[in-house]
């Protein structure tokens, strides 16, 4: 089968890969695979992955064992995680914290730039008809989105900010004002914040947190880069609460007196429930279709991910 590869030196190429099999795992023809900021971490060394990127996807069920037939022919997205069930992080915390988990794309497994990939069913969630493929290749972004009201208490009272306008910030900033809370994005790009604003969000630029700083109860910061943590502890009020989805290659330096002294709360934020968000797809409380910039066929990757790269969102069409 084809499929992007990313070679150890940080080289993304077409290539050839073997069709997995359905010996123990569902094999999935992907239909749709969105390119997000931690592929691009990937690229430049992000977790020192190797193989086929990609874990935002969707696409339908080909082949499957025996005891998962049923799932044969359905249309599925697909948490990304896989654990052994047994280890202490996932008896403690789920296959999420598995002490020895692959994640699609991004640990130990091939992903989703391919015309296949593997899951167990026990990952599969079923795409309803009303959803597009392009539309279901956000569920696990916005199952992540999702994730935040699984982890902090937000009410229509609840002072919120997104710092970090780019599609997860979006997505982040769609899930709150789902909840009922009035929610502010902040960071840079002009294209960026104008789409927010058409969205229906207030907006400020990264450089002008000062003008509303310790002003929000939840600050999210899904920016993808090092310098967005100042940017949510500026905003963020004392005793307040910093969500942290940004994941990059590197370090970044963190002043920990302030936080200490105005007691705020960080709080780590990952993956998150696929079910949540497929409801708020399929209800259209959420609507996905204004976060697609552009759609490529495999074979235009280095168009998609330079487009990806400026900060458009772009979906890859593996099996064409």
């Amino acid at each position: 089968m084809r499929a992007l590869i990313l070679d150890p030196s940080g080289t993304l190429r077409l290539g050839e890969r073997d069709t997995p099999s359905a010996e123990s795992e569902c094999v999935i023809r992907v239909l749709a695979a969105g390119i997000c900021g931690t592929d691009l971490e990937l690229i430049r060394g992000y977790a020192g992955f190797s193989g086929v990127p990609g874990h935002e996807f969707s696409g339908v069920v080909e082949d499957a064992p025996p005891n998962d037939a049923a799932w044969i022919g359905r249309r599925v997205t697909g948490e990304i995680t896989v654990g052994c069930g047994t280890c202490d992080g996932c008896r403690a915390a789920g296959r999420g914290h598995c002490d020895r988990r692959s994640v699609v794309g991004i640990i130990g497994r091939d992903g989703a730039f391919a015309e296949y990939l593997s899951l167990p069913a026990t990952n599969l969630h079923r795409v309803p008809d009303g959803i597009s493929d392009e539309a279901a290749a956000l569920v696990e972004p916005l199952a992540a989105a999702c994730r935040v009201l699984e982890q902090i208490a937000v009410t229509p009272s609840t002072r919120c900010a997104v710092v970090g306008p780019g599609r997860l910030g979006l997505l982040v900033a769609l899930v709150l004002r789902a909840a009922g809370a009035d929610v502010t994005i902040a960071g840079r790009g002009d294209a960026r914040l104008s789409l927010a604003r058409t969205l229906g969000f207030q907006t400020m630029s990264g450089g002008h947190a000062g003008a509303a700083a310790r002003r929000f109860d939840l600050v999210v910061d899904a920016t993808g880069q090092p310098e967005g943590l100042a940017t949510a502890k500026t905003l963020v009020r004392p005793r307040g609460t910093i969500v942290l989805k940004s994941t990059f290659h590197g370090e970044t330096h963190v002043a920990f007196a302030p936080l200490v002294v105005d007691e705020i709360t960080l709080v780590g934020s990952r993956c998150g429930p696929f079910d949540a968000a497929i409801d708020l797809l399929a209800n259209g409380r959420v609507d996905a279709r204004p976060l697609v910039d552009a759609v490529y066929p495999i074979d235009r990757f280095t168009e998609a991910f330079a487009e990806a790269s400026a900060g458009r969102k772009v979906l890859l069409r593996p099996s064409g």
